[in-house]
């Protein structure tokens, strides 16, 4: 787990407009807390605190250093304008090495799975506890080859050492589907057409396959008429 260093200064004015000027400034408005200790204002500088959490994940630990005195910390909220992207507000937890912590650990999936089989995701993050200084970015989790009913659940994560899993164990994290036949997606079709009140147009092909088993239908006249003479 990366560690990324940060140059904060002291805010002492508070509010929208002060706010503002930190962005236009090229920083990030935040609070500091945790331990006890009363909460401290501060802004970060903005392109490296963005950066910190591309590189870093949403569980980066930063070296926050305020008036010469480096303390480390966890990103647990961060405000950032939907539109812009660019980060408004952070709040920042102060930890200690070897102290325990939860978190949310985001889920990648890797791999591809069996033929037929479609995966349906459930969870996208799951929660942890562990090592504030060796936290991970992500936990991976190979969906190779897997088959429908072959479902993955959080009990079944690779848990990096030390690591506790706080989410249910028996959490459905992915559940493996097998894929539709044409016949069946063509039977759910007509369902829904059905229920919505829709009528299909009869095709040609349709059409002329009545047509014909009802010619087949019609008894044959032969040998009834008056010229029969057996």
């Amino acid at each position: 787990m990366a560690d990324f260093r940060l140059e904060a200064e002291t805010r002492t004015e508070f509010g929208k407009g002060s706010a503002r000027r930190d962005r236009r400034a090229g920083r990030v408005p935040a609070v500091l807390y945790g331990h006890g200790q009363d909460v401290v204002h501060l802004s970060l500088p903005a392109r490296e605190f963005a950066a910190a959490l591309r590189n870093g994940g949403t569980n980066a630990l930063l070296t926050i250093v305020l008036d010469g005195k480096e303390q480390l910390a966890l990103t647990k909220a961060v405000q950032r304008d939907p539109l812009t992207r660019v980060h408004k507000h952070a709040d920042l937890l102060l930890v200690r090495r070897g102290e325990k912590t939860t978190v949310d650990v985001p889920i990648v999936i890797v791999g591809e799975v069996a033929p037929d089989t479609i995966p349906n995701h459930q969870l996208s993050t799951v929660q942890i506890e562990a090592d504030a200084t060796k936290l991970p970015d992500s936990i991976e989790v190979d969906v190779t080859g897997r088959s429908a009913g072959q479902n993955i659940t959080a009990g079944d994560l690779v848990l990096p050492r030390g690591a506790t899993l706080i989410t249910d164990a028996e959490a459905l994290v992915i559940g493996f589907l097998g894929a539709p036949t044409a016949e069946q997606l063509e039977a759910e079709l007509e369902e829904a057409e059905a229920e919505a009140g829709i009528e299909r147009e009869e095709s040609d092909e349709a059409a002329a396959e009545a047509t014909e088993a009802a010619e087949d239908s019609v008894p044959s006249e032969a040998g009834t008429g008056p010229d029969d003479k057996s």
